[in-house]
């Protein structure tokens, strides 16, 4: 079967429908940083929206996009935090009910956010099996939609958004930004990047301890994440067919970063922009930190993916 992957129209159709439901994230800078690293950096700040996270954006897209009878039959998904919260409060936010299973590791801020939404979280084992087992259950017994985190075509859409806002308050960089684990951002970027700024390079920033989209971009071979080991939580997960296909066609790169970089990263953000952003935000400016040479004297645009960072788990990273 044909994989379907959102056009340029489709994400700009997407921003019209949810513009109503989501902040204008803005666009921060720093000299300090730029000095540091010699190149111009601008940050889409996609911690500042609902949620704390851009994936509020693909949420709101998919349970908007559903049909009246869908939406009585409410909306379900797997999702180890941002995703969960997202969709949890999307849902509350148009009368729809959602379910999630969450794996009982998840980050306290993420359950607590699920819940104040009026999610109805069911935990399962750390492991995509039970994840998808228990979600098959929860979708059996109640008779819910499927919103996946990432492999759907409205929720992709959805995220694409973040960068067509970027191309309306930015001029056009040489390089373009955005984190990776399933794939969602990345893909939306890199579909509005490459239609609105073609000469423009996108690349990705994966933490080494979980390199399933360097290992699947440099070998040409779709491969899955193996025990995946990350301060960056919001990166544990494997790209889909879907956005494999993305990457392979519209990913200019993908580099890694060590732990002990991510965490400088943070720090920097923390100091010089005076946001609080999570692990998983951290890794395409940790990325810049260990590639100086392939950045230098360049414009960069970082997408900025969450700030929703249990503040327990930060004293831990930061010590």
């Amino acid at each position: 079967m044909k994989i379907s992957i959102p056009t340029i129209l489709d994400i700009e159709t997407t921003y019209s429908r949810i513009k109503p439901f989501v902040h204008n994230t803005p666009v921060l800078k720093s000299e300090l940083i730029n000095s540091m690293l010699d190149c111009e950096l601008f940050f889409k700040c996609e911690n500042f929206q609902k949620a704390g996270t851009f994936k509020y954006r693909g949420a709101t897209n998919a349970v908007l996009c559903l049909t009246n009878a869908a939406k009585l039959r409410g909306v379900a998904t797997h999702s180890s935090g941002n995703h969960a919260g997202a969709l949890a409060k999307a849902s509350a936010i148009n009368g729809v009910k959602a379910y999630i299973v969450m794996p009982k590791t998840a980050p306290k801020v993420k359950i607590d956010a699920v819940n104040s939404y009026g999610g109805e979280i069911t935990f399962c084992e750390p492991t995509l099996q039970a994840r998808e087992s228990n979600l098959e259950k929860v979708i059996e017994g109640t008779g819910a939609v499927m919103i996946h985190p990432y492999d759907n075509f409205d929720v992709i859409s959805g995220q694409g958004t973040a960068c067509l806002e970027l191309t309306k308050q930015i001029t056009q960089p040489d390089i373009v930004m955005a984190p990776v684990g399933g794939g969602g951002l990345l893909g939306g970027t890199s579909l509005v990047s490459k239609s609105l700024w073609k000469s423009t390079k996108v690349i990705a920033g994966e933490p080494a301890n979980a390199d399933d989209a360097y290992q699947s971009f440099k070998s040409g071979k779709h491969i899955l994440s193996q025990n995946p080991n990350t301060i960056a939580d919001g990166l544990l997960t494997s790209l889909s067919d879907r956005t494999y296909t993305i990457m392979v066609e519209n990913v200019d790169d993908v580099l890694i970063a060590k732990e002990e970089t991510i965490v400088e990263a943070m720090k920097l953000v923390y100091q010089y922009l005076k946001i609080v952003i999570e692990p998983s935000s951290a890794v395409p400016l940790a990325a810049v930190m260990e590639n100086i040479d392939i950045f230098k004297g360049k414009k960069v645009a970082i997408i900025l993916s969450g700030g929703n960072v249990d503040l327990g788990s930060l004293l831990f990273y930061l010590s």
